[in-house]
């Protein structure tokens, strides 16, 4: 069986009075991150993540922030369309493991509902997806509230 591994990263600004998703999820909070499309950090960097063990480039290529046809789009559906492309060259997910950096707001009641996004939207169980979440100990960008980063890994096996 051949299997690749990928690594995915993305940051993006945190913004007053803007929607916070995460994992397909809408967070209750007061600001959230600002993109082209839901700018939903947790599912750009698996999207990343999967195109890279794939050798498939990155979600920039497949899906440019100058693309009207992305703007304000949920990011789950990038990602069902980033499970296709994998799916192509003959892979399928064999997990996900991802990491999110953020301040605030508290967000482990969320991660059930997350896993469970975004194992639908790449077909696997929702066993198979790990979401963790850290501080940065209010230092830089994200102990200012300025920003959140995610970063993620996943195997890929051929079929």
């Amino acid at each position: 069986m051949k299997i690749k591994i990928g690594f995915g990263f993305d940051v993006h600004q945190i913004r007053e009075s803007t929607p916070f998703i995460l994992g397909g999820v809408n967070v209750e909070h007061h600001s959230g991150a600002f993109g082209h499309s839901d700018a939903d950090v947790l599912v750009h960097a698996i999207c990343d993540a999967l195109l890279g063990a794939a050798n498939l480039r990155d979600i920039g290529y497949h899906f440019s922030n100058t693309d009207e046809r992305w703007k304000g789009i949920s990011s789950l559906i990038i990602l069902k369309e980033c499970a296709r492309l994998i799916e192509d060259k003959g892979f399928k997910v064999g997990n996900i493991d991802a990491m999110i950096c953020l301040e605030e707001p508290k967000i482990n009641s969320y991660v059930p509902s997350m896993k469970k996004n975004i194992a639908n939207a790449v077909n696997v169980s929702d066993e198979d997806i790990s979401i963790k979440a850290t501080t940065n100990e209010t230092m830089g960008f994200i102990g200012r509230k300025e920003g959140i980063v995610a970063y993620a890994v996943c195997l890929i096996e051929k079929f």
